[in-house]
């Protein structure tokens, strides 16, 4: 289906923003890669294959997006690594001067995503 040149421009600068999101996802605690990365190959499918062939293929994000689209699944590499620096980024919330409520919702939040997560099922290991 051919989009109008509009929509694919708005999908292609949706697409690059959530890359640059995700790199950014790799340094900063809290910050999530992998949504970002996921966001980014669904705007490229639809707007640049081009892009989107570069994400399928790339050494860091292609296996999330391959994995994702092979039945929704995460790694336990990438359970593990949300795990941990969620975990930092708790206790770091918890030990800063935000507002009580700020502190409890946003664990609430980050508790949420970690249970949805590793209820994600995993690729199967290599033989």
């Amino acid at each position: 289906m051919q989009r109008p040149v509009v929509v694919r421009w708005l999908l292609m600068a949706f697409a690059i923003f959530c890359l640059v999101m995700g790199v950014i996802g790799i340094v900063v605690p809290g910050l999530p890669t992998t949504v970002f990365i996921l966001m980014a190959g669904w705007a490229a499918a639809r707007s640049s294959p081009r892009m989107h062939a570069w994400l399928w293929n790339h050494r860091l994000f292609g296996s999330m997006l391959q994995e994702w689209a092979n039945g929704g699944r995460v790694s336990r590499k990438t359970k593990w690594s949300a795990t941990i620096v969620m975990s930092l980024c708790a206790c770091i919330l918890m030990l800063s001067n935000a507002p009580f409520w700020v502190k409890v919702g946003a664990n609430a939040c980050m508790a949420c995503v970690l249970i949805w997560l590793w209820f994600r099922p995993e690729p199967p290991l290599p033989a």
